[in-house]
């Protein structure tokens, strides 16, 4: 059993993973998977999700939790004993509780040894860099979008032999 992420980008039980996703590329890795209504699937949100609503949820083994605070997400973590388990990752779980990121972490991790774990965020923030650090792996997948307001490669070299910088910044001279 696996989760394609992408093509050539699969998740495996036995391992705990932190995804930055587009919302559109987690849900459709989800769907695409007929394996998955197999198996026993968990997925914890906190006050708000934006991928539940596209989840297709035929299968009797699609359980959804709520966690509304810090303290609900690591007790539902440590009675989770599913194949599968997909944590939407929610900031606002951890406003004023932030002593129990690493109690969270450590959760994620000890349930990774027995389940896929995917701690999921479409952006990432503090909290969930945080919690990504005890992840066996971590994946970051960039909207297309995203990736035309970085450097191109070619201005990257140009910079490195001398050339031009950036964003029109330029070098002084030293003499």
């Amino acid at each position: 059993m696996q989760i394609e992420i992408r093509k050539g980008m699969s998740l495996y039980p036995g391992s705990c993973n932190a995804v930055v996703a587009p919302v559109h590329m987690m849900v459709s890795a989800i769907n695409s998977n007929a394996d998955l209504q197999r198996f026993l699937f968990l997925y914890i949100g906190g006050n708000y999700s934006r991928v539940l609503s596209g989840i297709h949820r035929d299968s009797t083994n699609f359980e959804i939790r709520r966690a509304f605070t810090a303290h609900q997400l690591l007790s539902v973590l440590r009675e989770a004993s599913h194949t599968i388990v997909l944590v939407e990752h929610d900031p606002t779980l951890f406003e004023g509780a932030e002593k129990i990121l690493a109690p969270v972490a450590g959760a994620l991790k000890d349930a990774g040894r027995e389940s896929l774990v995917i701690l999921y965020t479409p952006a990432i923030d503090r909290t969930f860099a945080a919690l990504m650090r005890q992840a066996d792996r971590i994946i970051e997948i960039a909207a297309a979008e995203d990736l035309s307001s970085r450097i191109s490669p070619r201005a990257i070299r140009l910079q490195r032999n001398g050339g031009p910088l950036a964003g029109g910044q330029r070098t002084l001279d030293v003499g």
